[in-house]
């Protein structure tokens, strides 16, 4: 994803995990839904959330978006279509072609998939993994970030007049906001409310709760070596993932539920049907006497 001069980018990584190293251009009318909605350097759930779907719509058009006829939209459809509306909220969702293990959610309610996290979850393991970044969604967590990144640049900047109005946002202030949310960082609070929202969500429609387990697990095993990427970098701040899949265990076995998972099969492709050749019945004979 090319960096632009005018950033805003509004990311929430796997599991807390991963950030995704990009930028955004946003436009006119997403500049005006900041303007509209500040003053003395209040900023709105609806400011939030209009910038969200604003760099989200701008991120598709920079990404790879998996058609709805692909076999990973297929699975994501079959998976989350029934989970589009939660209390106060309303869910859409995309893959994005990337062979990052990343995942995130925004202020509007936006999902966003990367091919290469599901890649290596199966059905279980994917619900558990959107489950959790459904509920940064639904604990507020992806609007807090947002109205933080936006107070502290316009603060830092003293965008506001004496009446403590801000008149405009500068393209340097809305790049500084940008540079902070992919610097944000959930609290482990909000991570660990996260890992709870995903539990209750597995539980709640009847999926694996298992798999919670299994995929800190894997993202456990990922962090190990020097591939760790991203991943290390967010240990300090985070709780580790080998404990969040302990924690995760010990809620299964405290309801009872708890049982040693087995990933299941992985298919993100459509499968090819072969069309059955129609068999011609012979032509019966008769003898001529």
């Amino acid at each position: 994803m090319k960096r632009n001069s005018i950033a805003l980018v509004v990311l929430l990584a796997t599991f807390g995990f991963t950030q995704a190293n990009a930028q955004i251009n946003l436009g006119e009318k997403a500049l005006g839904a900041v303007q509209k909605g500040v003053a003395g350097f209040t900023f709105s759930d609806a400011d939030a959330a209009a910038l969200s779907k604003e760099a989200v719509a701008e991120m598709d058009t920079k990404n790879q978006v998996a058609p709805a006829t692909d076999g990973y939209a297929i699975r994501l459809n079959r998976l989350f279509g029934k989970h589009t509306a939660g209390d106060g909220y309303t869910l859409n969702y995309k893959v994005y072609m990337l062979k990052e293990v990343n995942a995130f959610a925004t202020a509007d309610g936006s999902v966003r998939v990367y091919s290469g996290l599901m890649d290596i979850m199966d059905d279980n393991e994917l619900l558990a993994v959107i489950g959790h970044e459904i509920g940064h969604v639904a604990n507020h967590d992806s609007r807090d970030a947002m109205k933080a990144a936006y107070k502290k640049e316009a603060l830092i900047d003293a965008a506001a007049s004496q009446s403590g109005k801000i008149a405009t946002l500068t393209d340097t202030q809305l790049v500084k906001i940008g540079n902070a949310m992919i610097d944000s960082k959930h609290s482990r609070k909000q991570e660990s409310e996260a890992d709870l929202f995903s539990y209750d969500f597995l539980k709640k429609n009847g999926y694996n709760i298992n798999a919670e387990e299994s995929a800190f697990r894997i993202l456990a095993k990922m962090s190990e070596g020097t591939e760790a990427s991203f991943l290390d970098k967010m240990m300090s701040s985070h709780p580790d993932s080998k404990q969040r899949a302990d924690d995760a265990k010990k809620r299964a076995e405290k309801d009872g539920l708890y049982k040693p998972y087995v990933q299941q099969k992985i298919v993100n492709t459509v499968p090819v049907v072969t069309p059955v050749k129609k068999v011609t019945p012979a032509k019966k004979t008769t003898k001529k006497k």
